[in-house]
């Protein structure tokens, strides 16, 4: 094994998230949710590109580079779990991990080969922080990708969980409106961690340049305030 083997990043992605939470806790969860991939100068070359155009998704590999120095534990608490339940770190997409990785399937809206810095990838339905550092990118073949047969495990009874979203439109113009879709299907997904249950709770999201204001009130999340972030 080479010992000076170095993983460096060829892209970053850049997106409406300056902070962690809030962000979607899968990929593809909130379609609405954009980003962009600059690459790196070293890797900048259209080439690279070729045919990719032709795939609708593809995957990430990423760094949770906000959890880089954290010590991992081979076990983890699944926030929809709420919490309390424990399975083993490689049974969950925890960012509590020995390296740091993450996997994401993202949809391709455009590849621009024109623009500044290009060529730039154009992708949606992300659960990335702004500036996240990715290391790779590989085409989604649905031939090899799709199991008709694969279990769920755990997950079967957590995936379609959803939380109403309570807010007058006063307060939802003060976003621009190509964000507000983004923004309630969000919320919709519940960014609160799963043992939070305390009515009148309040907390605030960082997302598209706004702090997002918002209380828990009986299974209802209630958009108090939209201010711009200085």
């Amino acid at each position: 094994m080479n010992e000076e083997f170095v993983i460096k990043p060829i892209a970053h992605i850049y997106t409406d998230f300056p902070e962690k939470f809030g962000i979607p806790r899968q990929s593809g969860l909130v379609d609405e949710l954009k980003g962009k991939i600059i690459f790196e100068p070293d890797f900048r070359r259209s080439e690279a590109l070729k045919e990719l155009d032709g795939f609708s998704h593809i995957w990430l590999i990423w760094q949770f580079s906000e959890c880089v120095n954290a010590k991992w534990s081979p076990t983890v608490r699944p926030p929809r779990l709420g919490g309390n339940k424990r399975v083993g770190v490689f049974a969950s997409r925890s960012p509590f991990r020995p390296n740091s990785l993450g996997l994401s399937c993202v949809k391709i809206e455009k590849i621009d080969f024109e623009c500044v810095n290009s060529p730039v990838i154009f992708v949606s339905g992300i659960d990335m922080m702004n500036g996240t550092p990715i290391f790779d990118i590989k085409p989604y073949i649905p031939t090899a990708d799709l199991k008709q047969d694969a279990k769920e495990g755990y997950t079967e009874f957590t995936k379609n969980y959803e939380i109403e979203v309570s807010y007058g439109e006063d307060i939802l113009s003060i976003i621009p409106s190509d964000k507000r879709s983004a923004l309630i299907e969000l919320l919709k997904n519940d960014p609160r961690p799963s043992y939070c249950d305390e009515n009148g709770k309040e907390y605030g999201i960082s997302f598209a340049g706004y702090n997002i204001k918002f209380v828990y009130n009986d299974k209802t999340l209630n958009i108090t305030e939209i201010e711009r972030l200085k």
